[in-house]
């Protein structure tokens, strides 16, 4: 695939399915969630840091542009991470309504973030990139998580 936004629409997706997952586990036990709410956070952290690390300065070095749509994602980021955070305190806390608020919570956001990605900043991204989209891939590919 040399398609940047196809590659990270596609992560979407597969993190959307860990997602639902998860939330269909927790309905019966949160602690059967426990696993799937580990490989949700870990499988976000890897598409973030795929943006963060690779495609984001490498759009931000092609186009100049640093506080504009990139900057706004990480803060979006952050937000997730945060909210992300809590999910396995209210399993070990067997807190099922925090979690269900926190999916929730959760759930909104990364609708509205994955619609500004797909819609807005990979189209950009695909259009600003596209001679190096082999090799921006491959380095995502490749990507240790830290």
């Amino acid at each position: 695939m040399s398609n940047i936004k196809d590659y990270l629409t596609n992560d979407h997706r597969r993190c959307d399915d860990v997602f639902s997952q998860m939330e269909d586990k927790a309905n019966s036990s949160l602690e059967s969630a426990k696993e799937l709410t580990q490989e949700f956070v870990a499988d976000m952290e890897h598409h973030f840091q795929m943006e963060e690390r690779v495609m984001f300065p490498e759009f931000e070095a092609k186009t100049g542009m640093t506080m504009g749509p990139t900057e706004m994602m990480r803060q979006e980021h952050a937000q997730m991470r945060n909210l992300m955070a809590q999910l396995s305190d209210a399993i070990d806390s067997n807190d099922k309504d925090k979690f269900f608020g926190l999916t929730e919570t959760l759930m909104i956001l990364l609708q509205q973030h994955n619609m500004k990605e797909e819609q807005m900043l990979y189209s950009m991204a695909q259009q600003h990139l596209s001679a190096e989209a082999g090799r921006i891939i491959e380095m995502m590919d490749s990507l240790v998580v830290e």
